[in-house]
């Protein structure tokens, strides 16, 4: 079996980078041929010097994998950095026999941490004090009364997705004297939600009785709008909306109406449906909302992770064993 494991991106400045790090992640693991296509040329001289190769591995959001995959015999994974794979066409891949696999959880810490610094800003107002300050009005820019101030004591928070971001969420926010429950389609052994401090309660109960949603799942047919018009409804005046795993999974338009109506309270918000969020979006200038620019992944403990757990997974195709993390088409 072939060796070559090619990593397809753009030939930017971030590319030098990612490949020191994954060249000395595959000089660890050994006996992989690491080889970087500038996914800018033209379709076929990236065929051509993809040919050969057993491991691909996306750096952005390449959405002409299912035509290559067609060119590469050898072919046997698609190997992502990150933990969405929702650009992908994994049911088309799957009939080539061409797994899909995502990045095990590489990220996973500086998203909980992320969603839950979203938490913060949210309850306190954090991004409007800051900008406050910025623009030399200090207490005077920071508009609301007290009421509109909170702690995190003594608040439900309601976990979707007790995954590898959702189980870290519950067991940092354990801690901070929270009630933490979630809801997961996923079945999770004992052991597992008891080391996270989380009860499991339905769906509806979640989204009616949590201070805090946060929302951790891959996007798919089943998730798309999973919070709509019929969940803001649901949800208390006083509840934020923490969103840090993938723009669709919550319909922008209902959490607009909702934000201006006053149906909840705050969103916090990573993702966006149209990324760059576009400029007539009134989301980032709403004084109930903080959004962040898809950066939650964003921490050089993240970039070492994903790098290490690829060349592993890649390692294990290279040798003729099967990868792990694999994302079934749903």
């Amino acid at each position: 079996m072939s060796n070559i494991v090619v990593i397809l991106g753009p030939n930017n400045a971030g590319s030098e980078t990612r490949m020191k790090e994954v060249g000395e992640a595959a000089d660890k693991v050994g006996g992989i041929d690491l080889r970087f296509v500038d996914s800018e040329q033209d379709f076929d001289t990236i065929a051509e010097q993809c040919q050969g190769a057993v491991v691909i591995l996306p750096a952005g959001h390449n959405s002409g994998l299912v035509p290559l995959a067609e060119k590469l015999p050898t072919l046997k994974l698609i190997q992502t950095f990150s933990a969405g794979t929702d650009y992908i066409d994994k049911a088309s891949l799957a009939e080539m026999g061409i797994d899909v696999a995502n990045n095990g959880g590489a990220n996973a810490v500086a998203v909980a941490e992320h969603a839950i610094g979203l938490m913060f800003s949210t309850n306190r107002k954090l991004d409007v004090q800051i900008q406050s300050v910025k623009d030399g009005t200090w207490m005077a820019g920071v508009e609301g009364d007290r009421m509109e101030f909170h702690t995190l004591v003594g608040k439900r928070i309601g976990i979707v997705g007790l995954g590898r971001i959702g189980s870290r969420v519950a067991k940092r926010l354990a801690g901070w004297e929270c009630e933490i429950v979630f809801h997961d389609v996923v079945e999770h052994d004992d052991d597992y939600i008891a080391a996270t401090g989380a009860k499991k309660v339905s769906f509806d109960e979640l989204v009616s009785t949590s201070d805090i949603i946060t929302l951790h799942v891959p996007h798919d047919r089943i998730t798309e709008h999973m919070m709509s018009t019929r969940e803001f409804e649901m949800m208390k005046p006083t509840a934020i909306l923490i969103n840090t795993c993938r723009g669709p999974v919550v319909d922008e338009t209902a959490l607009i109406r909702a934000l201006e109506g006053k149906e909840i309270f705050a969103a916090g918000l990573d993702v966006t449906e149209i990324e760059p969020i576009e400029a007539d979006n009134p989301l980032p200038n709403m004084p109930n909302v903080v959004v962040t620019p898809h950066l939650a992944t964003r921490a050089i403990e993240s970039e070492w992770n994903a790098a290490q757990f690829t060349m592993e997974n890649a390692g294990r195709v290279v040798r003729g064993e099967g990868p792990d993390w694999i994302v079934k088409p749903v």
